[in-house]
């Protein structure tokens, strides 16, 4: 049995973040240095994701389409968001194939367009509207 621990306090670089394993499934994203646990998906939030995607699969070729790939943004700190969907351009595609994880990194070429399907509640319309939107267009 694996017991989950808590995550670190300490301000963690982009190789403490890789590094990481609590042995939980708990999805993380670091933010300015921080681990902020990632609340699952509501079952809404899972089918808009899943009908855009089969939408964007009518004229993107599917190997640009990407869910569940961090990308490294532009931060105080350290800073990896998790978007839900994202369409690669083909350098990035390029860049990303060999890696045995999926994170743009900020020496990678940024994707095409990034998609976050906001769900309720304040505290994550700040985050979403306000705080990822700067942090992925100042990341190209």
């Amino acid at each position: 049995m694996v017991l989950a621990t808590q995550p670190p306090t300490q301000i963690l670089t982009i190789e403490d973040y890789l590094a990481y394993d609590d042995g939980t499934d708990t999805r993380y994203e670091l933010v300015d240095g921080a681990l902020v646990a990632m609340p699952c998906e509501s079952i809404e939030n899972s089918q808009i994701v899943i009908r855009l995607l089969f939408e964007l699969a009518k004229v993107v070729p599917i190997s640009l389409l990407c869910h569940r790939v961090e990308i490294e943004v532009t931060g105080r700190r350290s800073t990896i968001r998790l978007p839900d969907l994202v369409i690669l351009g083909d350098e990035c595609y390029a860049a990303l194939q060999g890696k045995s994880r999926g994170i743009i990194t900020r020496d990678m070429p940024p994707p095409l367009v990034v998609i976050e399907v906001v769900s309720p509640g304040g505290t994550n319309m700040v985050r979403d509207y306000r705080y990822k939107r700067s942090e992925y267009a100042a990341r190209g």
